[in-house]
């Protein structure tokens, strides 16, 4: 039985109920953290990139100042708003809700932070290499259900760690529970299978589990 399974059970739902107020004592965004990831392997070439599934825009406003041209691509109406609001004055970053596998490459940057498992992901990929300039980086920060061994350790690697990354991050507890209110989705492809996908459509890329219930994608189209 999966970890998030048993804590919702068990007890009738005491040890989730209890992880859950510990976590909200010191809050952090999951996926926010990975952005300093995204900074750490940025490609060479630094002219135009894309964020698909922006949300409120937070990765967008970051990789502005470091390309020439930022888009930023959500198909939500309320996220688009934020992001725009918060890119407002970003002369070289555009939002829209355009089919981003559509847009106007190509990119040498192309990000995805907690989207792919939204998307077809076969479908995704394809669009992705298609869009990347030669020598264009393609870096996602996923989730996926655990199904092996390996992913309930991660999970419970996961579990027991998060509240302790919150209190680095965010020492004193929090007045209140921040606004996160993004669309969600739960996963449904275990890990093995979508590496399989990646693999096949991005030979080379790699794949590795994070905590915070995250895995990481990272590829180089070949010149």
């Amino acid at each position: 039985m999966a970890l998030r399974t048993w804590a919702a059970e068990f007890g009738g739902g005491t040890v989730a109920t209890t992880m859950a107020a510990i976590n909200a004592r010191h809050p952090w965004s999951h996926n926010d953290h990975f952005h300093s990831w995204i900074l750490a392997n940025l490609p060479k070439r630094r002219r135009a990139a894309l964020d698909v599934g922006c949300g409120r825009g937070e990765l967008v406003a970051t990789l502005a100042p470091m390309f020439d041209t930022v888009h930023g691509n959500d198909r939500d109406e309320e996220m688009l708003r934020h992001a725009g609001a918060r890119c407002a004055g970003l002369p070289n970053v555009t939002i829209d809700g355009s089919s981003w596998n559509e847009a106007a490459g190509p990119f040498d940057l192309i990000t995805m932070v907690a989207v792919l498992h939204h998307l077809d992901v076969a479908d995704a990929l394809d669009a992705v290499r298609r869009l990347l300039g030669p020598d264009g980086r393609f870096l996602a920060v996923g989730l996926a259900p655990p199904r092996s061994a390996t992913d309930h350790l991660w999970d419970l690697a996961s579990a027991v760690t998060n509240p302790l990354i919150g209190y680095v991050k965010h020492p004193w507890p929090a007045a209140e529970a921040p606004d996160t209110a993004v669309p969600v989705k739960d996963p449904t492809m275990p890990l093995d299978d979508l590496r399989e996908i990646v693999l096949d459509v991005m030979p080379g890329a790699t794949i590795r589990r994070r905590l915070g219930f995250r895995h990481t994608i990272a590829w180089t189209k070949p010149t």
